[in-house]
């Protein structure tokens, strides 16, 4: 770059931003850009601001569906593009790449850059309400997601072909970068093989469509078959969320031996050292979990749902087991699969390690959306193809 050109991230929670998105941040200042984070901030306005990027604090209304409280947050992103008039723009997640696009497209900036972690679950539920919502948001996918100098960042193929073949964008527009990337040097096997009580880990926030009723109903399955294993929930409830899983009721299955609910914890890739399982039984439309990117890389075997996302991280048979959505006895006999067969378990840790060394490290990833933001920036003058190419599912992957 000729001249310093200003990056504003748009993100809803400032840990949101930290766990999903510092390292393309800091790529992006190493590589001369000045970097904005806008943002709600809660414990992590501090990190952001000892990385030396600079802190706009916002309000978001996470859980509203009121279009009034979303036109306020228009206006309060319009205002901040107006005030510092970023060369490009980097929307985080759904709703801030609508609002954003929206208060772009009032403020004339450009170029925007839309990242979708997943179709979330509007497009993964039934039901009027998940039908309504739906609606508005591909209206507005339709209305503001077009445009010369702008792109869209998705983390699958299924994603990718949902906005090529059913809104409309133009194929070349369209990015597929594979998840958030893993640090392997941090994620990565024990040297010694964990020898202790089974046990079965999920880490996610404690929402219900990332399955975690499909789990405790799967593990009373398997005690019922004489089972014996220690399952652990690791991650807190979402206050903000309206499907998040009380805590009296994370409680309710600790007390009653049903689970071992850990809550957050920062010791995560000591956790995955010490599973035998990894597991998530999502019903939500992902992008590519994180969680199972790290367990794969810790040499976890993994069982998820054959669903966007979580099929791209599993090669059926080979790191690990897709099982249908919403359907707790076939979660129980994959599980009860791996559980008998440690050599299986075996395997399939040595496989996960792999595909994540091969496709979703953390350089990779950096790599790639760096290389977006290069081309994009240099739009004003003429329209170069970014090389965001958006790429077809390997066809040996189950699931399609």
């Amino acid at each position: 770059m000729s001249a310093q050109k200003t990056i504003l991230f748009l993100v809803t929670e400032d840990w949101y931003f930290c766990l999903h998105r510092l390292p393309v941040a800091r790529a992006a200042r190493d590589a001369g850009f000045r970097v904005l984070i806008a943002t709600q901030v809660d414990e992590h306005g501090g990190v952001i601001e000892r990385e030396g990027f600079t802190l706009i604090p916002m309000r978001w209304r996470r859980r509203s569906l009121n279009p009034l409280h979303a036109l306020s947050e228009v206006r309060q992103i319009a205002a901040i593009y107006r005030k510092y008039r970023p060369d490009l723009v980097h929307h985080v997640a759904l709703k801030p790449s609508l609002l954003g696009s929206f208060a772009a497209n009032i403020t004339r900036t450009s170029p925007v850059v839309n990242n979708l972690a997943g179709l979330g679950l509007a497009f993964s539920s039934k039901g009027p309400v998940s039908a309504l919502v739906r609606a508005g948001v591909v209206a507005g996918l339709k209305l503001f997601f077009r445009g010369p100098a702008r792109r869209v960042i998705v983390e699958n193929a299924d994603d990718a072909e949902y906005l090529v073949s059913r809104i409309g964008l133009d194929r070349d527009k369209v990015a597929v970068i594979r998840g958030i990337g893993v640090d392997v040097k941090r994620f990565s096997p024990s040297n010694e093989a964990f020898n202790g009580e089974m046990t079965v880990t999920l880490v996610s926030r404690m929402l219900w469509p990332k399955g975690i009723g499909e789990l405790v109903e799967a593990v009373s399955i398997l005690r019922g078959r004489g089972l014996n294993l220690k399952v652990h929930l690791v991650g807190k409830p979402d206050a903000s969320s309206r499907v998040s899983v009380p805590e009296e009721q994370l409680s309710s299955w600790h007390s009653r031996g049903l689970v071992d609910w850990l809550g957050y914890r920062e010791d995560i890739p000591e956790l995955w050292r010490q599973t035998h399982i990894a597991v998530l039984p999502s019903y939500y439309r992902e992008g590519v979990p994180r969680c199972l990117l790290e367990a794969a890389a810790c040499g976890c075997p993994i069982v998820t749902t054959d669903m966007p996302g979580c099929r791209d991280v599993v090669r059926h048979g080979v790191n690990g087991l897709l099982v249908p959505p919403r359907d707790p006895v076939a979660l129980a006999d994959a599980l009860e699969q791996l559980i008998s067969d440690p050599e299986m378990r075996r395997l399939m840790g040595r496989e996960g390690r792999k595909l994540v060394e091969e496709e979703f490290t953390e350089e990779r990833v950096v790599k790639q959306t760096l290389d977006l933001y290069l081309a994009l920036v240099e739009l004003p003058q003429k329209d170069t193809d970014p090389g965001a190419i958006c790429h077809s599912r390997n066809s040996d992957t189950p699931g399609k």
